[in-house]
């Protein structure tokens, strides 16, 4: 009681105070109302959403049949197995397959994973991770009215970690695939999935970014939404009720949520899918380079003008990019029109091109752009590099850079497949500090092409000795540009 006094004594005050300077006075509780009120406003309501779209997602279980326990397994080991596969969706790290248990029949299916997914046709047609049903044995899909159904395994691409299944039903409520190229950063989104299990779980946040390169093949969104294992596979919603994602990733060092996740873009998804659903495989270009970054020191020293493109560290040998004159040492600065800002736009440019497709490629060759014509084929597996050649006899020394060159027999040319360049037999001071080492090979001082060790050495006479020169070097099967600077 008197603390409530003190208090109305206090307010009374202070209202007079206020009506004697010409103050107008707002309750409290109305100011503390308006503030909710607007906060109210401002903030996301996904109810709709909800109700919308989690008809759609669907968990997603996995199988593997029983198979004999590892020697000297015991059942608890078995045991811990099984519940770290229940609850986290994936085998325990280091541990064999599990087992039967005694009593069990030998072809038993056993809970192997959970993982969720979206119906994407109203026949039947289902997206979710390519890593979700690796190694299944089975597929079973619980929908959200609770039917059950066993699913057939279209494809999947390990590439994109995207799987298509199929479940025998009709009249299914399909997902409207969103443009994620009208998807902006600070964008609220919505997941839905079965984290640890649990089903029908909603969790919501912003995109934090766009365009995280994590991949070879993928431009991933990334978000805050939390994501846990379980929630593989399943949608990320924009505010329209479009899935413009596919959860797939989180960083964590933990192994659990940190506040990082990654979707895989629906255009990219959607592109995977249609290959899986047609042919049961994903096909992909290939022109057969290895690439590396453009440094702005390279770019600057080739007079190769703003940083873009892709160095070309080695051709493979009868590729695409080697009938049609590509060489180690050249700059990739566009493909089939499309400009190359960093190493990841080139690989995603070529696998999205249809093998058998003839397309243009502007190269920077030795201090000048230049269009070629490459025929894009399949990917294959990669072939293994050639042995590095045996030294010969020193020829020359060039002081001032640190190296003993000598000129390249014409087996060492034909095993290592260059047409021209000079041996490194020694690198010491300004070239050892510029990470030159013996057994290179230099193919092209200052974008001029080096075929014998008198030319180098008539080259260095006419440029500034004391300026760093750029160097183009081949070590193994891999091209690369390196800065000397001479010893003052």
């Amino acid at each position: 009681m008197l603390k409530m006094n003190w208090t109305k004594g206090v307010a009374s005050a202070v209202i007079g105070g206020a009506l004697l300077l010409g103050l107008a006075v707002v309750p409290a509780t109305s100011v503390w109302a308006q503030n909710q009120s607007a906060g109210a406003k401002g903030l996301p309501d996904f109810t709709d959403l909800v109700e919308l779209v989690g008809p759609s997602v669907v968990n997603i279980r996995t199988l593997e049949k029983a198979r004999s326990a590892a020697p000297g397994a015991s059942a608890q080991d078995e045991e811990m197995q099984e519940l770290f596969r229940r609850f986290f969706g994936v085998p325990m790290p280091n541990a064999p397959r599990q087992g039967p248990r005694q009593n069990r029949p030998e072809q038993e299916a056993q809970p192997r994973g959970v993982g969720s997914g979206f119906i994407l046709s109203s026949d039947g047609f289902i997206m979710t991770n390519a890593h979700v049903v690796e190694g299944a044995d089975e597929v079973m899909v619980t929908l959200t009215d609770k039917r059950e159904f066993k699913a057939r395994i279209v494809g999947a691409d390990k590439r994109t970690d995207v799987a298509v299944v199929k479940i025998q039903a009709t009249g299914l409520p399909a997902v409207k695939v969103g443009d994620v190229g009208r998807l902006r950063v600070g964008e609220w989104v919505m997941a839905i999935g079965s984290p640890f299990g649990l089903e029908n779980t909603v969790t919501a946040g912003i995109v934090s970014a766009k365009q995280r390169d994590t991949g070879d093949y993928l431009p991933f969104i990334q978000t805050d939404v939390a994501i846990n294992p379980g929630n593989s596979g399943g949608p990320l919603i924009n505010m329209r009720g479009e899935v413009v994602g596919i959860n797939s990733q989180i960083y964590s060092r933990s192994g659990g949520f940190m506040g990082i996740s990654f979707a895989i873009p629906m255009d990219e998804a959607m592109r995977v899918s249609e290959q899986l659903r047609s042919n049961g495989r994903v096909s992909r270009g290939r022109i057969g380079v290895q690439i590396a970054p453009v440094t702005k020191e390279v770019a600057e020293s080739i007079g190769l003008g703003k940083l873009q493109g892709v160095l070309v560290r080695g051709v493979e040998e009868g590729s695409p990019a080697d009938k049609a004159g590509i060489e180690a040492g050249d700059i990739i600065t566009k493909f089939d029109g499309k400009s190359i800002e960093k190493p990841a736009d080139l690989p995603r440019a070529v696998g999205n091109t249809k093998p058998g497709s003839r397309v243009v490629v502007t190269v920077f060759h030795r201090g000048a752009s230049k269009d070629v014509n490459v025929t894009v084929v399949e990917v294959e597996p990669e072939k293994t590099a050639s042995a590095v050649p045996e030294k010969k006899a020193p020829a020359a020394n060039i002081q001032h850079l640190g190296l003993t060159l000598s000129d390249l027999t014409d087996a060492q040319k034909k095993e290592s497949r260059v047409r021209s360049g000079v041996r490194v037999d020694a690198a010491v001071e300004a070239a050892a500090r510029a990470g030159i080492r013996e057994g290179d090979f230099i193919l092209a001082v200052a974008n001029t092409e080096i075929s014998s060790v008198k030319v180098f050495e008539a080259l260095m006479s006419r440029i500034d000795k004391t300026r760093p020169v750029s160097i183009l070097i081949r070590r193994g099967d891999a091209a690369q540009y390196v800065l000397i600077r001479p010893v003052p």
